[in-house]
C-alpha cells in the first residue's frame, strides 16, 4: 500500500492550502491518521491526527487555523490550512497507522508559505 499526498504549494501569508492523502488501495484494520511536517534542519512534527473514533489532536502551533478530516470508507485523510504562516513553511507527510502496528508514510508535498 502506497500513500500520495498532494496539494501542497507555494503560497502568501494568510493564504490557504487543502492537502490530500490518499492510499493506492484500501485495507482494513486503519486506526489513527495524520499529518507530519518537517521544516530544513528541524525534527519531523506532529501536525494534527484523527483517531478512528473520530478525535482530533493538533499541535499548539496550527490550534484554530488547521484542521484535519478522515474518510471511513476508503484511506483518506485531508488537512485544510488557513491562515498560513511563513513558519508552516515545511514538507508535509501523511501517516496510516495500522492496528497491527504497521505504519505507513506518505512521500511528502511541500508547503512553502512566503511572500
Amino acid at each position: 500500500v502506497q500513500l500520495q499526498a498532494f496539494g501542497g504549494g507555494l503560497v502568501q501569508p494568510g493564504g490557504s492550502l487543502r492537502l490530500s492523502c490518499a492510499a493506492s488501495r484500501d485495507i482494513d484494520g486503519i486506526n489513527d491518521m495524520g499529518w507530519y511536517r518537517q521544516a530544513p534542519g528541524k525534527q519531523r512534527e506532529l501536525v494534527a491526527s484523527a483517531t478512528r473514533g473520530g478525535n482530533t489532536n493538533y499541535a499548539d502551533s496550527v490550534k484554530g487555523r488547521f484542521t484535519i478530516s478522515r474518510e471511513y470508507s476508503k484511506i483518506a485523510v485531508y488537512l485544510q490550512m488557513n491562515t498560513l504562516k511563513p513558519e508552516d513553511t515545511a514538507v508535509y507527510y501523511c501517516k496510516v497507522d495500522h492496528y497491527s502496528g504497521y505504519i505507513y508514510w506518505g512521500q511528502g508535498t511541500q508547503v512553502t508559505v512566503s511572500s
